[in-house]
């Protein structure tokens, strides 16, 4: 069994900066593809941003070109930078995570979420 540790979100005014991560932890494993997700009141969960294994990376249209995706795979964490934040961004945000156990069974995961505000 796998567990996914999100840090805390927060509130941060129009034009700032907020950086999440996610550590997956349990018994020996390796890390696929991970992603970060996020959900609105009222709305269907979307795609934020995913990373391969091979760091190809992908993003929703909404946040291109203000958020940056990376992993440390020592650490098995990925992290999502938000930059030029708008109120839009407002949501709670899931990181995801394809993990392939030792037998080679491709499980996905989901982290707690975390709640992120943009104040005008």
């Amino acid at each position: 069994q796998v567990q996914l540790e999100q840090s805390r979100g927060g509130l941060v005014q129009a034009g700032g900066s907020l950086r999440l991560s996610c550590e997956a932890s349990g018994s020996a494993f390796s890390i696929d593809a991970m992603g970060w997700y996020r959900q609105a009141p009222g709305n269907q969960r979307e795609l934020v941003a995913s990373i391969t294994r091979d760091e190809a990376t992908n993003y929703g249209h909404a946040v291109q070109g203000r958020f940056t995706i990376s992993r440390d795979d020592a650490k098995n964490t990925v992290y999502l930078q938000m930059d030029s934040l708008k109120p839009e961004d407002t949501a709670v945000y899931y990181c995801n995570m394809w993990v392939a156990s030792i037998s080679g069974r491709s499980t996905n995961y989901w982290g707690q979420g975390t709640q992120v505000t943009v104040s005008s």
